[in-house]
């Protein structure tokens, strides 16, 4: 559960009102937090660890152990799967989105569960579901515990896949940046294109504006679109859980989801990030700006632009980090630096642009 602010047109235009989420989490929070043991945070069995809002939290469960939760779904990406009558790939993309964030706190994922919502069940359409929650399970190294399914004809049009996932750190090695220096090394772990995040502008610019189907073959993709938007979330897991055990200096790890790069500031420590590394955005990018008709800056605001994840290390260990992730089969490489900045803005220096908050604008 994160905090948001207002989105340029070409995502409101598209349906997604951020401001408008925004206002209604923040009740959301006063009135949540006030469920909180008494005590306050770090108060004993059931305290709740981290504030809202980072990727997840952690709850006090004794003998010194956190049990980090976290909660996420497929989102709109579901109506791509519906529209190339696909669906073995989007429970890969459920179990990616929560594991994905429970190592960011620094928690080995253990399990999940999940929640099918349906407009009418249909036993092959659950199977291949099914069988993508199986094959994530197995690359994230977790059991699903249960589930749910409902069907919902009055309120529910076609599918909606969401879950939840728990997993263990120990308390006193919680994984929030906090103590991140300026000088520290940015590695950006290659995504698998668009992941998760960004598909009411994906679908808006593609199939209305652009007038595209999902079968159609496009040369700068090599391949067709539907297949492109239905790469499953890339799961981090395992090379997140060796860089926590290896990497002495490891200060963070980021899961790039919606507001992109702008994910860097959420880390506890007082610093922004000088990004002046960062690889070409993969063609299926370039063929959402363009469509969109939006400019960069939206582009890195909305989307991953080809970095699914981030680790922040000590430089003096980032080439140890890079062959780590190397040895994962991970496309990796370092893209910038921690600086001190009190306002902890995101700088692409190749781009021209800066980011405070969730709006990225010139410099």
């Amino acid at each position: 559960m994160t905090a948001a602010t207002s989105r340029p047109t070409g995502y409101k235009e598209a349906g997604v009102d951020i401001a408008e989420a925004d206002a209604g989490l923040r009740n959301i929070v006063r009135r949540i937090t006030a469920t909180w043991p008494a005590g306050g945070p770090h108060a004993g069995v059931g305290a709740v660890q981290l504030p809202i809002g980072y990727f997840a939290n952690v709850i006090d469960i004794g003998g010194g152990i956190g049990l980090a939760l976290g909660t996420d779904g497929v989102g709109s990406k579901l109506i791509v799967a519906q529209m190339t009558g696909r669906w073995d790939t989007i429970g890969i993309d459920c179990v990616a989105m929560n594991v994905n964030d429970l190592v960011c706190v620094g928690a080995r994922p253990l399990s999940m569960v999940d929640y099918i919502a349906a407009e009418r069940v249909s036993a092959a359409i659950l199977d291949q579901i099914a069988a993508g929650l199986a094959e994530g399970a197995r690359q994230a190294g977790i059991s699903i515990a249960g589930g749910e399914i409902a069907q919902l004809p009055d309120s529910v049009r076609g599918f909606d896949l969401c879950g939840a996932a728990v997993g263990l750190v120990p308390l006193d090695r919680i994984l929030v940046g906090r103590d991140i220096v300026p000088g520290d090394r940015v590695i950006g772990i290659a995504s698998n294109g668009i992941h998760s995040n960004g598909f009411s502008l994906v679908r808006r610019a593609l199939f209305k504006q652009a007038g595209l189907s999902v079968d159609a073959v496009l040369p700068e993709l090599g391949g067709e679109l539907g297949a492109e938007l239905l790469r499953p979330t890339h799961i981090y897991v395992a090379e997140a859980l060796d860089l926590i055990a290896r990497i002495g200096s490891l200060r963070a790890l980021v899961h790039i989801t919606g507001d992109g790069l702008l994910n860097l500031p959420r880390v506890a420590a007082e610093v922004g990030f000088v990004l002046d590394a960062l690889p070409p955005p993969p063609p299926i990018f370039g063929l959402i700006e363009r469509h969109a008709g939006i400019g960069r800056a939206e582009m890195f605001e909305v989307f991953n632009m080809g970095i699914g994840f981030c680790a922040i290390v000590g430089e003096a260990e980032a080439a140890a980090a890079l062959a780590l992730l190397a040895g994962h089969g991970r496309e990796a490489r370092l893209i910038g630096r921690a600086v001190a900045d009190p306002t902890k803005s995101v700088r692409l220096s190749q781009y021209g642009l800066v980011g405070c908050g969730k709006r990225f604008r010139p410099e």
